[in-house]
């Protein structure tokens, strides 16, 4: 679980179905109140995340969307229903993406927004995540109070004249993509120009509606459509990791094409395969449109601090400065607007271009990339030669519950204090151009090791001697 944003882990890593945090509420579909995501649960919690926004002073106006996941329409019913019970006007945008959610709200002049999507988790899990006035996930202070009220139950509904609405509104995925093919670093012309044969993996969600229409917008005529009937029944595992991408991998080898593109249900993530059917990796999804920002804007590039050093490679290249965040998605955009960064994001695929909207976006991405690739006269795998490559072990300690986990990172820091180190989330060490992010976990006694490295032997080295000092600490 992040500060600020969620972070989804597979059902089988979670021994509660039900997970509050600061950032909104998820859990399973079915089952006992206070267990699972209970219809109770999601209008307990709307209800006070709607009384948070009253007490804030904010407009009584929400802007809702939903991923294609089965069970949002029920829960998008349940939310909205009792924000009219709360007095607000809800503005409904139906079957939608999370950054056209986020670009919702302040042109509605709204004073909050809530997506409802469980990202990349399976078919069962739905959530409600929380943004504010300016279209972003609210702060972890924001958070825990919305928490306070929903344990406390101080909502106060509103007498039966001055009950809200709710209005149906379509056509925000297309000024949604407007907005993308407007931007000056969109190039519709080159795109069009190099004829694309683009394979499509939506995961039968919202993107495969928007995805689809983008290219279409982008002058890309030639697709071929996987998974993109958006009926909510994930044909694979969800997340756009690479064991997951085989059927993309297939089709793009099968119909020759360009580039394959998979999005997550709710269209902020997105990880491409080369026209070879290998895959251009996740994490380089932000470096490559880094890359190309770069040479046309001047300013900072930003990242969380489990994501690839290639992107602060990158930016030295261009002469600009690079930072790194705490991992969460609100905790890149805080860095991002802190150093005036042109780009910035997360290694799972999540792009954020600060003038389009401070939100993970993959139809901005893809446009971006593709404009990049366009000019470039490049392939993929052409293209992703040119970058540094590293390569990553992503591992875990588990501990017995109630372990020291501060105590044990202390003496993790101590033994290796001679290296430079980030200890503003968990600890990162870093070893000349090779480094270990170790993080704990807020749902499970265990801390999460990320290492990285040129050679996939020496990050799995690096990895395996941490948990090697944690396991040793632990019985010290």
């Amino acid at each position: 679980m992040l500060v600020g944003n969620f972070y989804f882990w597979p059902l089988k890593l979670l021994k509660l179905s039900l997970i509050k945090s600061i950032s909104g509420i998820r859990g399973t579909i079915g089952g006992l109140p206070e267990q699972n995501l209970s219809p109770i649960d999601v209008v307990r919690f709307a209800a006070a995340f709607g009384q948070w926004v009253i007490k804030t002073g904010k407009a009584r106006k929400a802007v809702i969307g939903r991923d294609a996941r089965i069970s949002g329409p029920m829960v998008s019913q349940l939310v909205s229903q009792t924000l009219v019970g709360l007095g607000f006007e809800v503005i409904d945008l139906g079957l939608s993406t999370t950054p056209t959610v986020e670009i919702a709200v302040p042109l509605e002049a709204a004073g909050c927004g809530i997506i409802l999507t469980a990202s990349h988790n399976p078919k069962q899990w739905n959530a409600l995540k929380l943004l504010n006035e300016k279209g972003e996930f609210i702060s972890g202070a924001e958070g825990a109070e919305v928490l306070r009220i929903a344990e406390s139950g101080e909502i106060h509904f509103a007498e039966v004249d001055k009950l809200g609405r709710v209005i149906q509104k379509d056509g925000y995925l297309e000024k949604h993509i407007d907005m993308i093919l407007a931007h000056p670093l969109v190039n519709v012309e080159a795109i069009r120009a190099r004829g694309f044969r683009i394979a499509v993996d939506a995961v039968n969600s919202g993107g495969g509606v928007a995805v689809p229409l983008l290219l279409k917008k982008l002058g890309v005529e030639n697709q071929t459509l996987l998974y993109c009937e958006p009926n909510g029944q994930f044909p694979h595992n969800p997340e756009p990791l690479p064991e997951h991408l085989y059927d993309l991998s297939v089709a793009v080898k099968k119909n020759s094409c360009d580039l394959g593109i998979s999005v997550d249900p709710d269209v902020d993530r997105l990880a491409l395969v080369c026209e070879d059917g290998s895959m251009f990796g996740e994490e380089y999804t932000l470096v490559a449109v880094a890359d190309y920002i770069l040479q046309h804007r001047k300013g900072s590039a930003v990242s969380n601090l489990s994501s690839t050093r290639a992107l602060k490679d990158v930016a030295l290249r261009h002469g600009v400065d690079y930072f790194a965040s705490a991992v969460g998605e609100v905790n890149v955009v805080e860095k991002m607007k802190a150093e005036n960064a042109v780009i910035g994001g997360e290694g799972n695929g999540g792009i954020i271009v600060p003038d389009l909207h401070y939100g993970r976006d993959a139809l901005a991405g893809i446009a971006l990339f593709l404009s990049w690739l366009a000019l470039s006269g490049k392939s993929a795998t052409q293209l992703l030669a040119t970058y540094p490559r590293y390569v990553m072990s992503k591992k875990k300690a588990e501990l017995e519950a109630g372990t020291d986990v501060d105590g044990i990172l202390e003496k993790v820091s101590v033994k290796y204090s001679r290296q430079p180190q980030n200890t503003e989330d968990g600890l990162k060490i870093e070893f000349d151009k090779d480094w270990v992010h170790l993080r704990r976990s807020n749902t499970e006694p265990i801390i999460r090791i990320y290492s990285e490295s040129h050679s996939q032997t020496t990050a799995d080295h690096i990895a395996q001697q941490i948990m090697q000092d944690i396991a040793a600490f632990r019985k010290s």
